[in-house]
């Protein structure tokens, strides 16, 4: 089959070369001087990472501090209908972003897939802003601090040997191989799905009393203390400010989805690997966040003392919380995994604004030396500088590691959201284009029925959801510098981004008619992927990660 499918290739671009190639669609004569190949630096990257790697290395960098963590101060803030509610909400969001995701990186699988097409379909200042701030966003160590806080429960050692041992660990991770790396997220995935599902069994085993106590809680906490929680205010009026001041720390639980399209270039069939991978990702993620808080608003109740004021370390975890006297041996094995969850968080990050860097490079908005690759198509340059940044994780040696956690948490959401809006724009100019030069979107190489209206609704929300996520702050009484800086510092650092580059540069927003889909078709055309083959008998099993 692959064999068949390079001596098509071959002969395809023999065709091109010869000039007698014509366009999907529009019926021209296209030149070999048409063909602009897009994908010339992706060459240099290794394509060894298959479906399986980056359905499991999205599922890895969503799962992670978010829900073992912090979904107790969610729980506090909202109560359990509420976090329900919260995770249900934000979840629709962040299905209506995945398909825009797909579409558009299906279509053009680049590394670093939104980042490239929001300056090829909407401008080269989106694409500049995107990208540094994406950068920033992610030499962030909030999942190395994380380490540090998870630490805490087994030692009293000062966070930052921790936080020394570990970041040396991301070093080797990140510097070797990318197929190094997807066999070692894959192991990581696997210990995190296996951790979803011993907790819901566990807090059924709990919730049911078959504890040493028999206990049967069943749905008492609903009861008592009640449905929702109540912040600031009482009545509706607080329930409801719980509820919407919970968002932001939602968004940050589903941190990562992104990731389906951030190795396109380093992956052997990539549009139909990104195609099968994030549908699965999807799936598993709304699912197993329903299930684990569902079951976490069972056995824990929202006014919990513990939850309700975390001391900064793993032992406020509401499933440490449940297990907690219940079933002794689970909350070591709850935090080993975690520890797990936040390193494969950390490494993910630093992978990430390596690709990022590497995706600026190759457009000219960062220095060529980070498109430098090792023998294993790795860059090595681009990952070196985002280790760079460990250091700063180092805020968490001091007392107050669970304030510089929250605070790295909120800026986190606030450019989680600002990806989400950046990506449904990137669908929407996408869409304009096709109609623009005659294409139909049943043109694309994959489609989902509806997304040209979730790319609006994603739009809309994701801007709602960034302009309140610090609305307590506004509230009389309620006022906190670190809170609102984190929650709207990105606004103007994109503005500044944006119109610093489009003045300077003197580049605004692409004409529909002038973004390049013909390259793009072309491209498709000159490499044909095959089908996956169906999977038979006892292969079945394996379909989540296959």
């Amino acid at each position: 089959m692959d064999i068949d499918l390079e001596k098509n290739r071959e002969k395809t671009i023999g065709v091109v070369i010869e000039s007698d190639l014509r366009s999907l669609d529009d019926g021209n004569s296209l030149t070999s001087d048409d063909y602009v190949d897009h994908f010339e630096y992706d060459k240099t990257l290794s394509k060894s990472l298959k479906s399986r790697h980056l359905s499991i290395i999205t599922v890895v960098s969503v799962f992670g501090t978010g829900l073992f963590l912090s979904s107790g101060g969610t729980l506090a803030k909202t109560g359990p209908v509420g976090i329900i509610l919260c995770y249900i909400c934000v979840g629709v969001i962040v299905g209506c972003s995945q398909m825009c995701i797909v579409e558009a990186s299906c279509f053009a699988p680049f590394t670093s897939g939104y980042v490239r097409h929001s300056e090829m379909f909407v401008s080269p200042a989106m694409g500049f802003m995107m990208g540094w701030i994406d950068v920033y966003s992610n030499i962030i160590p909030n999942e190395l601090e994380a380490v540090a806080v998870v630490m805490q429960y087994w030692s009293d050692l000062n966070p930052a040997v921790w936080i020394t041992v570990f970041g040396l660990c991301l070093v080797v991770i990140n510097g070797y191989n990318i197929k190094w790396y997807g066999e070692i997220e894959f192991v990581f995935g696997i210990l995190k799905l296996s951790l979803i599902i011993i907790l819901v069994i566990a807090g059924l085993v709990i919730d049911l009393g078959g504890t040493p106590d028999h206990d049967r809680i069943g749905f008492r906490y609903w009861v008592d203390p009640g449905p929702f929680a109540e912040k600031i205010f009482t009545g509706s009026l607080g329930k409801f400010v719980g509820f919407w001041s919970a968002i932001n720390s939602v968004v940050y639980s589903y941190g990562g989805v992104q990731a389906v399209s951030l190795l396109s270039g380093e992956s052997e069939y990539p549009r139909r690997s990104i195609y099968r991978a994030a549908k699965k990702v999807f799936f598993i993620t709304f699912s197993f966040y329903l299930a684990a808080v569902i079951m976490l608003s069972l056995v824990v109740p929202y006014n919990n003392k513990v939850i309700a004021s975390p001391n900064g370390t793993a032992s406020a975890s509401p499933f440490v919380v449940a297990m907690s006297g219940q079933i002794n041996v689970l909350p070591d094995y709850i935090n080993a995994i975690v520890l797990t969850s936040a390193l494969s968080g950390a490494s993910y990050a630093v992978l990430k604004a390596s690709r990022v860097m590497f995706a600026l490079a190759s457009k000219g908005h960062a220095p060529k030396i980070l498109l430098k690759t090792n023998k294993h198509g790795l860059p090595y340059v681009a990952v070196g500088m985002a280790c760079l940044f460990i250091p700063l994780a180092y805020m968490a040696s001091s007392s107050g590691s669970d304030v510089v956690f929250s605070w790295f948490q909120s800026i986190t959401s606030s450019n989680i959201l600002l990806n989400w809006i950046v990506i449904s724009l990137n669908h929407i100019f996408l869409n304009r284009a096709l109609k623009a030069q005659g294409y139909s979107r049943k043109d694309l190489p994959y489609t989902f029925p509806g997304t040209v209206f979730a790319s609006w609704f994603s739009l809309f929300f994701s801007c709602l959801f960034l302009l309140t996520g610090g609305f307590v702050n506004f509230i009389h009484g309620q006022w906190d510098f670190g809170s609102f800086f984190g929650a709207y510092f990105i606004i103007p650092l994109s503005l500044v981004l944006f119109f610093g580059y489009a003045l300077i540069r003197r580049k605004w927003f692409v004409k529909p008619t002038d973004v390049d889909l013909k390259s793009l078709f072309t491209h498709i055309e000159l490499n044909p992927e095959p089908p996956f083959p169906k999977l038979k008998g006892f292969q079945k099993i394996n379909f989540l990660w296959s």
